[in-house]
C-alpha cells in the first residue's frame, strides 16, 4: 500500500472532514457579513460552531484522532476567529482597538504553531480552555450579530463587554499555550543537548 493511500486511510476521518467544513465555511461567512446578510452569517457561525463542538468529542469517542486533525482543528478556528474580527472591525470601527488585540493574539499564535512545525515539534491539541473561548467567542458574535439581524439593535457598550469578555478568555488561552510553548522548546533543546553529548 502506497504512502499516498495510508495518508489518505489514516485522515479521511468525520472530525478531520468538519474541521474542513469550518474551513470552507469561512468565505461564505466573510461575504455575508460584509454584506450585511446577518442571518446567512449567523447560519455560517452556527455551522462552524456546531463543527468545532463536536470534531474533538467524535475523534475521541471513536478513536480518530490524528496529526492532520490536531493541526486542522486549531487553524480552522484561528482562521474562523481572524475572518470574523476582521469583518467586525469594518463593521464596528468603534471596537477596532479590541478586535485589533484578539487579531495580534492570534497571528502570534499560528506563527508560534508554525515555529514548532519548523522545529519538528508536534503542536498541541486543543485544549480545554482554549475551547472555552472559542465558545464565549462564538456566542458573543451570533448574539451582536443576531440582535442587529433579528431586531436592529445595536449597543456599543454591549459589543465591547462581550468582546472584551471574548479576550479576556482568550488571553488566559493564549497564556496557558505559550506556556505549554516554551516548555515543548525547553523539552526539545534537552533532548538536543542529551544527543549532543552521547
Amino acid at each position: 500500500m502506497s504512502k499516498r493511500t495510508n495518508f489518505f486511510k489514516e485522515n479521511l476521518t468525520v472530525p478531520n472532514l468538519l474541521s474542513v467544513i469550518r474551513l470552507i465555511v469561512i468565505v461564505p461567512l466573510i461575504m455575508a457579513l460584509l454584506n450585511q446578510r446577518y442571518i446567512d452569517a449567523g447560519i455560517c457561525l452556527l455551522i462552524s460552531g456546531l463543527s468545532d463542538m463536536f470534531d474533538g468529542a467524535i475523534a475521541r469517542k471513536f478513536n480518530q484522532v490524528t496529526q492532520l486533525g490536531k493541526m486542522l482543528d486549531p487553524v480552522a478556528d484561528k482562521l474562523t476567529l481572524i475572518a470574523v474580527l476582521v469583518c467586525i472591525a469594518i463593521m464596528f470601527p468603534q471596537v477596532a482597538v479590541v478586535v485589533i488585540i484578539l487579531l495580534l493574539k492570534d497571528v502570534i499564535m499560528l506563527i508560534g504553531g508554525a515555529v514548532l512545525l519548523c522545529l519538528k515539534i508536534r503542536p498541541p491539541a486543543a485544549k480545554w480552555y482554549g475551547k472555552v473561548a472559542t465558545a464565549i467567542f462564538y456566542t458573543s458574535i451570533i448574539l451582536i450579530i443576531f440582535l442587529k439581524a433579528v431586531f436592529h439593535y445595536e449597543n456599543y457598550i454591549l459589543t465591547v463587554v462581550l468582546l472584551l469578555l471574548t479576550a479576556l478568555a482568550m488571553v488566559v488561552a493564549f497564556i496557558s499555550y505559550g506556556l505549554i510553548f516554551i516548555r515543548l522548546i525547553k523539552d526539545r533543546k534537552s533532548k538536543d543537548n542529551r544527543e549532543e553529548k552521547k
